[in-house]
Protein backbone atom coordinates (compact mmCIF):
# COMPACT_ATOMS: atom_id res chain seq x y z
CA UNK A 1 0.00 0.00 0.00
CA UNK A 2 1.12 3.58 -1.10
CA UNK A 3 1.50 6.17 1.77
CA UNK A 4 -2.02 7.63 0.52
CA UNK A 5 -3.82 4.49 0.42
CA UNK A 6 -2.55 3.89 3.83
CA UNK A 7 -3.91 6.90 5.13
CA UNK A 8 -7.20 6.27 3.74
CA UNK A 9 -7.36 3.16 5.58
CA UNK A 10 -7.02 5.04 8.88
CA UNK A 11 -10.12 7.50 7.72
CA UNK A 12 -12.15 4.61 6.68
CA UNK A 13 -11.09 3.14 9.66
CA UNK A 14 -12.56 6.23 12.50
CA UNK A 15 -16.01 5.98 10.20
CA UNK A 16 -16.46 2.38 10.63
CA UNK A 17 -15.69 2.32 14.23
CA UNK A 18 -17.64 5.03 14.89
CA UNK A 19 -15.87 7.15 16.96
CA UNK A 20 -17.45 9.88 18.96
CA UNK A 21 -20.77 9.78 17.44
CA UNK A 22 -22.01 12.38 19.02
CA UNK A 23 -19.73 14.58 17.38
CA UNK A 24 -20.00 12.84 14.05
CA UNK A 25 -24.00 13.53 13.70
CA UNK A 26 -23.48 17.00 14.38
CA UNK A 27 -20.71 17.67 12.19
CA UNK A 28 -21.02 17.57 7.93
CA UNK A 29 -18.12 15.19 7.73
CA UNK A 30 -14.83 14.18 8.62
CA UNK A 31 -11.98 16.43 8.46
CA UNK A 32 -9.58 13.49 8.39
CA UNK A 33 -6.01 15.97 7.05
CA UNK A 34 -4.57 17.06 3.91
CA UNK A 35 -1.57 17.67 2.37
CA UNK A 36 1.44 16.11 1.48
CA UNK A 37 2.27 12.04 2.66
CA UNK A 38 5.67 12.28 2.78
CA UNK A 39 6.03 15.73 4.31
CA UNK A 40 8.66 16.43 7.07
CA UNK A 41 6.99 18.43 8.51
CA UNK A 42 3.51 17.97 9.89
CA UNK A 43 0.88 20.44 12.06
CA UNK A 44 -1.81 19.48 14.30
CA UNK A 45 -4.45 21.57 15.37
CA UNK A 46 -7.48 20.55 18.01
CA UNK A 47 -10.51 20.27 15.80
CA UNK A 48 -12.05 21.73 13.15
CA UNK A 49 -14.18 24.51 12.51
CA UNK A 50 -17.17 25.90 10.63
CA UNK A 51 -15.02 26.77 7.59
CA UNK A 52 -13.66 23.03 7.77
CA UNK A 53 -16.24 21.09 8.30
CA UNK A 54 -17.99 22.56 5.45
CA UNK A 55 -14.79 22.23 3.05
CA UNK A 56 -13.62 18.84 4.91
CA UNK A 57 -9.48 20.38 4.76
CA UNK A 58 -8.04 21.92 7.84
CA UNK A 59 -7.23 25.21 8.25
CA UNK A 60 -8.81 26.86 5.42
CA UNK A 61 -10.97 30.25 7.65
CA UNK A 62 -8.87 32.83 8.84
CA UNK A 63 -6.74 31.02 11.24
CA UNK A 64 -5.68 29.00 7.70
CA UNK A 65 -4.79 32.23 5.85
CA UNK A 66 -2.47 33.36 8.58
CA UNK A 67 -0.71 29.48 8.78
CA UNK A 68 -0.08 29.94 4.72
CA UNK A 69 1.31 33.74 5.66
CA UNK A 70 3.80 32.01 8.11
CA UNK A 71 4.80 28.90 6.11
CA UNK A 72 5.50 31.49 3.31
CA UNK A 73 7.19 33.65 5.65
CA UNK A 74 9.66 30.23 5.46
CA UNK A 75 9.51 29.84 2.26
CA UNK A 76 6.96 27.05 2.16
CA UNK A 77 3.54 26.28 1.29
CA UNK A 78 0.75 23.57 2.36
CA UNK A 79 1.83 21.77 -0.36
CA UNK A 80 5.17 20.54 1.45
CA UNK A 81 3.45 19.74 4.74
CA UNK A 82 0.74 17.90 6.28
CA UNK A 83 -1.85 19.48 8.46
CA UNK A 84 -4.47 17.48 10.34
CA UNK A 85 -6.11 18.05 13.77
CA UNK A 86 -6.60 16.23 16.89
CA UNK A 87 -10.46 15.93 16.80
CA UNK A 88 -11.14 15.26 12.81
CA UNK A 89 -15.05 16.29 13.07
CA UNK A 90 -16.20 19.85 14.37
CA UNK A 91 -17.80 19.97 17.60
CA UNK A 92 -20.75 21.33 18.35
CA UNK A 93 -20.52 25.47 18.34
CA UNK A 94 -16.96 25.41 18.15
CA UNK A 95 -16.78 24.47 21.96
CA UNK A 96 -13.64 23.21 23.01
CA UNK A 97 -13.17 19.24 22.09
CA UNK A 98 -13.16 17.09 25.82
CA UNK A 99 -10.39 14.98 27.25
CA UNK A 100 -12.54 12.04 26.23
CA UNK A 101 -13.35 13.04 22.06
CA UNK A 102 -9.09 13.92 22.18
CA UNK A 103 -8.18 10.60 23.20
CA UNK A 104 -10.47 8.66 21.13
CA UNK A 105 -8.62 10.15 18.31
CA UNK A 106 -5.31 9.77 19.43
CA UNK A 107 -4.58 6.11 18.15
CA UNK A 108 -5.32 6.98 15.22
CA UNK A 109 -3.45 10.80 14.95
CA UNK A 110 -0.65 8.25 15.62
CA UNK A 111 -0.90 6.09 13.04
CA UNK A 112 -1.36 8.88 10.89
CA UNK A 113 2.40 10.11 11.89
CA UNK A 114 3.25 6.25 11.69
CA UNK A 115 2.84 6.94 8.07
CA UNK A 116 3.98 9.61 7.76
CA UNK A 117 7.12 9.68 10.10
CA UNK A 118 7.77 13.34 9.82
CA UNK A 119 10.63 15.13 10.96
CA UNK A 120 9.10 17.37 13.07
CA UNK A 121 5.74 17.63 14.36
CA UNK A 122 4.12 21.16 15.32
CA UNK A 123 1.06 21.49 17.84
CA UNK A 124 -0.93 24.70 16.98
CA UNK A 125 -2.23 25.54 20.35
CA UNK A 126 -2.65 24.44 23.96
CA UNK A 127 -5.15 22.13 23.34
CA UNK A 128 -2.86 20.00 20.82
CA UNK A 129 0.33 20.41 22.57
CA UNK A 130 -0.91 19.17 25.93
CA UNK A 131 -2.02 15.73 23.99
CA UNK A 132 1.90 15.82 23.79
CA UNK A 133 3.54 17.36 26.53
CA UNK A 134 1.30 17.52 29.35
CA UNK A 135 1.43 19.38 32.47
CA UNK A 136 3.20 22.18 30.38
CA UNK A 137 1.93 26.06 29.77
CA UNK A 138 2.39 26.73 26.13
CA UNK A 139 3.28 30.31 26.94
CA UNK A 140 6.39 29.09 28.85
CA UNK A 141 7.18 26.19 25.78
CA UNK A 142 6.13 27.75 22.59
CA UNK A 143 8.93 28.43 20.11
CA UNK A 144 11.09 25.94 21.83
CA UNK A 145 11.97 22.31 20.02
CA UNK A 146 11.61 18.97 21.99
CA UNK A 147 12.35 15.65 22.10
CA UNK A 148 9.57 13.56 23.06
CA UNK A 149 8.18 9.61 23.97
CA UNK A 150 4.71 9.07 23.42
CA UNK A 151 3.34 5.61 24.32
CA UNK A 152 0.11 4.24 23.45
CA UNK A 153 -1.10 1.13 23.14
CA UNK A 154 1.79 -1.02 23.62
CA UNK A 155 4.31 1.35 21.23
CA UNK A 156 6.43 4.29 21.87
CA UNK A 157 7.24 6.72 19.49
CA UNK A 158 9.74 9.26 19.46
CA UNK A 159 9.25 12.91 17.94
CA UNK A 160 10.54 16.01 18.19
CA UNK A 161 7.47 18.51 19.02
CA UNK A 162 7.56 21.85 18.41
CA UNK A 163 4.68 23.83 19.91
CA UNK A 164 3.67 26.75 18.70
CA UNK A 165 0.73 29.44 19.94
CA UNK A 166 -2.71 28.34 17.73
CA UNK A 167 -2.74 30.91 14.87
CA UNK A 168 -6.18 31.89 15.52
CA UNK A 169 -5.03 33.33 18.90
CA UNK A 170 -3.32 35.75 16.95
CA UNK A 171 -6.53 37.13 15.62
CA UNK A 172 -7.61 38.43 18.95
CA UNK A 173 -3.93 39.35 20.12
CA UNK A 174 -2.38 41.17 17.70
CA UNK A 175 0.69 40.95 19.67
CA UNK A 176 0.90 36.80 18.94
CA UNK A 177 1.15 37.57 15.45
CA UNK A 178 4.86 38.15 15.75
CA UNK A 179 5.46 35.47 18.46
CA UNK A 180 4.31 33.00 15.86
CA UNK A 181 6.16 34.55 12.67
CA UNK A 182 9.48 34.58 15.00
CA UNK A 183 8.82 30.72 16.57
CA UNK A 184 8.19 29.92 12.94
CA UNK A 185 11.82 30.33 12.32
CA UNK A 186 12.92 27.39 14.40
CA UNK A 187 10.97 24.99 11.69
CA UNK A 188 14.03 25.89 9.31
CA UNK A 189 16.97 23.86 10.80
CA UNK A 190 14.34 20.74 10.32
CA UNK A 191 13.28 21.17 6.82
CA UNK A 192 17.47 21.24 5.94
CA UNK A 193 18.03 18.70 8.14
CA UNK A 194 15.70 16.04 6.35
CA UNK A 195 17.29 17.56 2.72
CA UNK A 196 20.76 16.99 3.52
CA UNK A 197 20.16 13.37 4.47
Amino acid sequence: MTKTERLEQIKADIIAQNICPNLAKTAKQLVFGHGNPNANIVFIGEAPGKKEDATGEPFVGAAGVFLNTMLASIQLSRTDTYITNIVKYRPPDNRDPSKEEKEAFMPFLFEQMDVIEPTIIITLGRHSTACFIPDMQISEIHGQPMEVNVTASGITRHWTILPLYHPAAALYNGGLRSTLLNDFQNILPFITKKQNL
